[in-house]
């Protein structure tokens, strides 16, 4: 059994020896030629204005939570929706399940819109 884990203990050698490899020859064999413009912070080709580490609103971090919840939803639900027809002969549970798991996020939606969550103001 150990030995059919050899050729994937083998690849994954040659990955790592290549980028040890490749980085060690950039580093040995690589032009090092600094100046100011190189070593200048770079934002997008435009020149950097103020400071970077300004304080964010919190409802940016409350966007992006959202988002990646109801992201998610959708990684659950394709494979689900592709199935469904073989899964419905075997009977409803699965169905249920599924409205279930969707009426969780509804309610999970009504509570973020009810808090104000959706507001941007």
């Amino acid at each position: 059994m150990l030995r059919d884990y050899v050729p994937i203990a083998i690849l994954m050698a040659v990955a790592v020896g290549f980028a040890l490899v490749s980085l060690a020859a950039t580093h040995l064999f690589g032009p090092r030629r600094p100046n100011p413009v190189k070593l200048s912070p770079y934002e997008s080709g435009v020149p950097p204005v103020g400071d970077a580490r300004l304080r964010f609103s919190i409802k940016f971090y409350l966007v992006a939570m959202l988002f990646i919840i109801f992201d998610i939803e959708v990684v659950f639900l394709y494979p689900w929706a592709v199935v469904f027809r073989e899964l419905l002969a075997q009977g409803y549970f699965i169905f249920i399940e599924m409205v279930v798991f969707i009426g969780v996020l509804v309610l999970g939606l009504a509570y973020v819109w009810r808090k104000g969550g959706l507001e941007w103001d």
